[in-house]
């Protein structure tokens, strides 16, 4: 490729995946010659100068990667007791101190201080901001446990000097740096020396197979960086050999600076937040509409502009929903303890409503969906036939050979191990023969060999490695029973069974053998010709057990399952074939480089399988997806994970996942079953059902009554409830519903996932708060005209009632008639409204018929039968009388129970009516 084809290359690549560290200067790096890249770097195989040294810091930067800055305290107070209502319950707050604390005190009017209203919405403010701020508290951040992932020293070479221990922060670009086994890599590197060198690239990759790296330069480009086979990165870790590398890239630059600064910056604004404070503004609009309209209305036909400001301020008090932070709050969190229960670990409140709205859940593949470990499936003759001989030769080559033995060694021996006690040739190999010599695994022949030696002194080497590599060093083949030679044919046939194979998402290697190679001492890799290959080994990350129920159950509750993987596609698919995933589209990493951004926000919603995915990919799509509408959940195991679980509504890790990926999560599974998913989902649509329960309900219920008091604050000749009434009815109310977060749910609720709506906010407060206005009507009606006239002024109605009258006999004898007739008019209203509003609970709560077809939770009716209770019985009590009002006569509580019925019934016909024509009631 040209130079302007290939920065063209590089560019684009920039572009799509939107990576910060430099790529292009790490491709560059590994593809150059290495006297060329060291006189680029200024330095030498011997390492740099000091002057030269501090030129590279000041060029390059320091090796230190840029961390978040922690929030200080009180940021995270204000983020925890400041949202759109706990601004306004304040305002009003402050409003309510200064009208009924201060102005009484200093007019000297001390009887009508009256810091009820303040307390109760102080109170509220301050329980709901500390419930959040205890339950959000937690320890670490996701960029100090990368830092501490990495080495504090390094060895080092200086000229001069030779090699020795430097702090990390001191490595510059150019340094040269000596690697051996245990090593982190303390910068991006390019190997200029390795031998046998396994570097384990899990943290930065998710898999788990340590890759060979070696010092040729790259002749090709790879679509991932990571697969360079001649550069290492910060954060990952020599599993053996030893290597010597020159510095490319430190500190921000570096690959992991990238990851740390994706990680620890902000998290996206969720689909729960832009929907709870959608939903508070709505009810805001409505308070600014309501609240003016009631001042002025009641400043002009009254004429007391004071009163009317304090009637206003406790409107705006009855319509907002106080408790609404605290409901919210408490909802979050016993969803949190209810999934504790489960071994699922809740850290940010927020997300497990966001589990429940999920539509969309992307997952890793490797160690998420699969068990993360190598099995041995397949042991074959060239025939594909099981033949145990095959495992005997492979157990020998894994068992002696004394180099790093990964993931396919070590389920060779397992699987041996296993099938021991049924075939007794199988049994003490290791006895049976002792290792001779052995050729070591490279990254140029893809194969190892050793020598073994049985009792009776034969000899014979053993060799397994890549298809293609083996097929190059046999001249034969153990076919049909018989040594013949490896013809052009047998060849093309080997190949195409490996291929099905592959096709399988098996990882598939030849096992080769021969007998009595070159004598001691002189064995090496000119022996490893004129071989006899004798089949296949095929291998596998298998799924987890419960990874096939839990994908179908998340298909039931309306979840769609997409996989975002680093891995190829073959294997991907075989694995999505397993667990019953229908794979209807599959997108490259490459693909989606070359697509333009509507291209991509179509083909995120027609693919199932994402394979070869970069970090910054799996992250990009994560994010199209939410562009298009969907609540997006991302499941996850890996440091490369963790970049698209901050991109997500709900970040999930595993039992499996390194640190990283659990401190980027909000959601951590402990649990090895992934059935906790449908646990978690379920839980997070209850807690949304309730959170909109109350919303609705109270939203309703409060427009309801301040439609009823704009009414009646037009026509009648006085206030239909005081000030400090609006508030007790508000109170009792609120208490009432304080059992809602542990309100049963409709099992056909929780079915699909349900996403915030503020427009059907705002459509259920029309539809059904003007409903309880019509029985508040109809009780103005019964009150005025009939039950206070009748029991208080002998049949006078208040318009008619001379100021200063005295109520001559009966329970009322000695009383001003006209305040007599207020205060059992207001007491008739402030009981029947209670009974209303609370009722009103078990209508709203369900699409079912109420108290037949579903039943509140214990403790929500009583608390609401309770609060029915009390408030109706306050009338009759010493504090009734205090609050200004009168008992009620026995015949009110006939119309109220008539009242009562009729108000159900229309709930439940309107109720009917708003499903059919909006869908769902919540």
């Amino acid at each position: 490729m040209n130079t302007i084809k290939r920065n063209e290359k590089l560019n684009d690549k920039r572009k799509v995946a939107n990576k910060n560290y430099n790529l292009e200067k790490l491709e560059s790096a590994a593809s150059l010659d290495i006297e060329v890249l060291l006189e680029k770097l200024n330095s030498s195989v011997n390492g740099m100068e000091e002057k030269e040294v501090i030129n590279s810091r000041n060029t390059y930067g320091k090796n230190e990667i840029t961390g978040e800055r922690k929030k200080s305290l009180t940021k995270k107070l204000v983020e925890s007791f400041i949202n759109p209502f706990t601004i306004i319950l304040l305002c009003l707050a402050i409003v309510s101190t200064i009208t009924d604390i201060i102005l009484p005190y200093t007019q000297g009017v001390l009887d009508e201080v009256d810091p009820l209203t303040v307390i109760i919405i102080m109170t509220m403010v301050i329980a709901s901001g500390a419930l959040r701020y205890i339950q959000e508290t937690r320890s670490g951040n996701a960029a100090e446990k990368l830092l501490s992932m990495i080495t504090t020293t390094c060895s080092v070479e200086r000229k001069d000097k030779g090699p020795k221990e430097i702090p990390l922060e001191e490595v510059v670009a150019g340094d040269i740096i000596h690697l051996s086994a245990g090593d982190m890599l303390p910068a991006d590197v390019r190997i200029i020396e390795a031998k046998d060198l396994f570097i384990s690239q899990s943290a930065l990759t998710g898999e788990s197979e340590p890759v060979e790296k070696v010092h040729t330069k790259a002749t090709k480009d790879y679509d991932i960086i990571t697969e360079y086979h001649n550069l290492a990165f910060m954060g990952s870790n020599v599993i053996s050999g030893s290597a010597k590398a020159v510095v490319i890239a430190v500190g921000d630059n570096t690959m992991f600076g990238s990851m740390a600064k994706s990680v620890a910056g902000e998290a996206v604004e969720t689909n729960f937040t832009k929907g709870v404070n959608a939903v508070s503004w709505v009810l805001i609009r409505f308070m600014l509409i309501m609240v003016p309209i009631v001042f002025f209305v009641n400043g002009i036909t009254k004429g007391d502009w004071l009163e009317a400001f304090l009637f206003a301020i406790s409107v705006a008090v009855g319509l907002t929903p106080e408790m609404l932070p605290m409901i919210v709050t408490t909802c979050l969190a016993k969803g949190a303890v209810a999934m504790s229960k489960k071994k699922t670990i809740i850290k940010n409140l927020n997300s497990i409503q966001n589990f429940g709205a999920m539509d969309i859940l992307c997952t890793d593949k490797t160690g998420t969906l699969t068990q993360d470990k190598v099995v041995l499936e397949y042991y074959m003759d060239l025939h594909g036939e099981e033949d145990s001989r095959i495992l005997r030769h492979a157990y020998l080559n894994s068992f002696f050979q004394t180099g790093y033995k990964n993931l396919m060694d070590r389920a060779i021996i397992s699987r041996t191990e296993e099938e021991e006690a049924k075939d007794k040739t199988l049994t003490d190999l290791s006895e049976a023969y002792h290792k001779v010599d052995e050729i070591p695994f490279d990254f140029t022949r893809r194969r190892l060999s050793v020598v073994i030696e049985d009792s009776s002194g034969k000899s014979q080497m053993i060799t397994k490695g890549a298809v293609e590599e083996m097929l190059s060093i046999c001249d034969f083949a153990e076919y049909n029973g018989e040594i013949m030679p490896l013809t052009t044919k047998v060849k093309k046939e080997i190949l195409a069974r490996v291929n099905d194979l592959n096709e399988d998402g098996m990882r598939v290697i030849g096992l080769a053998q021969k007998t009595n190679p070159s004598p001691v001492g002189s064995f090496g890799v000119k022996d490893e010709c004129e071989m006899v290959l004798l089949g296949y080994l095929a291998f596998l990350d298998p799924p987890k057990e419960s990874t096939k129920d839990a994908i179908r159950v998340l298909k039931e509750h309306g979840v769609t399952t997409k996989i975002l993987t680093g891995d190829n596609e073959k294997v991907t698919r075989c694995i999505c074939r397993q667990v019953g995933l229908k794979v209807e589209n599959i997108l490259l990493g490459s693909d989606i480089e070359k697509m333009s951004s509507d291209e991509l926000k179509k083909a995120v919603e027609e693919t199932t399988v994402f394979a070869k995915l970069s970090p910054e990919q799996k992250s990009t799509i994560v994010t199209v997806l939410r562009e298009n509408g969907h609540t997006v959940g991302f499941m996850g195991d890996g440091i490369n994970d963790a970049v698209a679980m901050k991109s997500a509504d709900v970040g999930i890790s595993v039992d499996t996942a390194v640190d990283i990926a659990k401190e980027s999560a909000d959601v951590i599974l402990l649990e090895k079953s992934l059935m906790v998913l449908e646990e978690g989902i379920i839980e997070g649509r209850k807690t949304y059902a309730n959170m909109i329960k109350y919303i609705k309900m109270t939203a309703s219920s409060n427009f309801g009554n301040m439609f009823s008091v704009l009414a009646a604050s037009a026509l009648l000749p006085f206030l239909p409830m005081m000030s400090v009434h609006l508030i007790m009815l508000n109170l009792i109310y609120d208490i009432s519903c304080i059992a809602i977060p542990w309100d049963n749910v409709d099992e056909e609720f929780i079915k699909e996932p349900k996403a915030w709506d503020a427009s059907s906010i705002g459509s259920f407060m029309i539809w059904i708060g003007p409903t309880s206005s019509v029985f508040d009507w109809t009780t103005y009606l019964i009150m005025y005209f009939i039950i206070c006239p009748q029991f208080v002024s002998n049949g006078a109605l208040y318009n008619t009632i001379a100021d200063g009258t005295i109520i001559q006999s009966g329970v009322f004898a000695g009383l001003d008639m006209k305040a007599t007739y207020v205060a059992m008019f207001q007491a008739g209203w402030f009981v029947e409204s209670m009974w209303t509003q609370t009722l009103v609970i078990h209508m709203i709560r369900t699409q079912k018929i109420p108290f037949i077809q579903s039943r509140a939770s214990a403790s929500l009716t009583l608390l609401t039968c309770g609060g029915i209770g009390l408030l109706t019985v306050i009338p009759f009590t010493p504090f009734g009388k205090a609050l200004g009002f009168v008992p009620l006569p026995g015949v009110y509580f006939l119309y109220l129970g008539a009242t009562v019925f009729l108000y159900m019934c229309l709930v439940t016909i309107l109720k009917k009516v708003y499903v059919k024509r909006y869908g769902s009631l919540m």
